[in-house]
């Protein structure tokens, strides 16, 4: 009885020997095949070289970082063809130095140092002016050759640049030979209301960009009616404004006035001390109540603070 058991137990069709066979097969090629790949994969020696290669140049370029970079020898170095991106990476990191007002035209070399300069770039600036050159504006200085321009743009603001006088020359006694006076430089005061970009960018501090903001704010204003509106100057830092304020005069304190009853929406907002919102409410009430009787009436629009009439009423006109 068990043998009809097991033989009808483990008796199979043609379908299903044939499957089972071809798991077998499945089985066994996959268990056989790990061991089938080195002879479909080729071994080749890595080659190290160009790690190798790496290597030599890092441990090359950090034995050679400590010498100065204009002493550095790129004709003899081995791997003299990666030195173009050390050179652009060294001139890239960012400027190392303490920042104080100068003049380029008298800095001492240990001063530029103390800017942070490099030794190759002060021996040009100073065989620049050994040979009788001069910088003339703060912005000169970009022309410098091996002075990047992220440093030109740290030193700019800081660069104050002395006006001389005009040479002159005393007749000696007794000789009758003319000998020239030394050139002095000369502290003129400067008219805020009249001074124009030249006298501005003579002050400490105050470069081209500085003296163009000066200019166009008291143009936008209509004129200054006091020195300490100069400080109001976008970007003008405070500590500069302190330097020059010594300097700073005016004569002539008449400004130019906005007759806020004829005065239309764009022309008030154009004035830097009247926003939009102050603007459009001027002219809403004036709409609403009529003319302005007198320029203090504007005291009455809920929005206009006390700081900002006092700050506004110099500009202010009612006929």
């Amino acid at each position: 009885m068990s043998r009809k058991f097991l033989s009808g137990y483990f008796s199979f069709t043609r379908k299903e020997r044939a499957g089972i066979i071809v798991i077998l097969l499945l089985i066994l090629l996959f268990t056989v095949l790990p061991f089938l790949f080195p002879y479909f994969i080729s071994h080749k020696a890595p080659d190290h070289t160009a790690f190798e290669k790496a290597i030599a140049t890092l441990k090359y370029k950090q034995a050679d970082s400590s010498r100065p970079f204009a002493q550095r020898n790129y004709e003899n170095d081995k791997y003299q063809h990666y030195y173009p991106l050390e050179e652009k990476n060294y001139y890239n990191k960012e400027p190392k130095g303490e920042l104080f007002y100068f003049d380029p035209n008298t800095l001492s070399v240990d001063g530029w140092k103390k800017l942070g300069i490099r030794d190759k770039t002060i021996n040009t600036i100073k065989n620049y002016l050994a040979k009788g050159g001069k910088f003339k504006q703060p912005e000169d200085i970009g022309k410098i050759w091996g002075l990047n321009e992220d440093e030109v743009q740290r030193l700019l603001p800081y660069i104050t640049i002395q006006q001389e006088t005009p040479i002159t020359y005393t007749e000696k006694k007794n000789t009758g030979s003319r000998a020239y006076d030394k050139p002095k430089y000369s502290m003129v005061p400067i008219d805020i209301n009249i001074a124009d970009t030249t006298a501005f960018i003579a002050l400490p501090g105050i470069g081209s960009k500085l003296a163009n903001r000066i200019i166009s704010f008291r143009d936008k204003l209509g004129g200054f009616y006091k020195i300490e509106q100069v400080a109001e100057t976008f970007a003008l830092p405070d500590s500069t404004f302190q330097k020059i304020k010594g300097r700073l005069v005016l004569s002539d304190r008449a400004v130019k006035k906005i007759n806020i009853n004829t005065a239309t929406l764009d022309e008030l907002k154009m004035h830097p001390y009247i926003r939009y919102n102050l603007a459009n409410a001027i002219v809403q009430y004036r709409a609403q109540h009529g003319n302005f009787s007198a320029a203090g009436d504007i005291k009455k629009i809920m929005m206009m603070t006390e700081e900002l009439y006092n700050k506004l009423l110099p500009y202010l006109s009612v006929e």
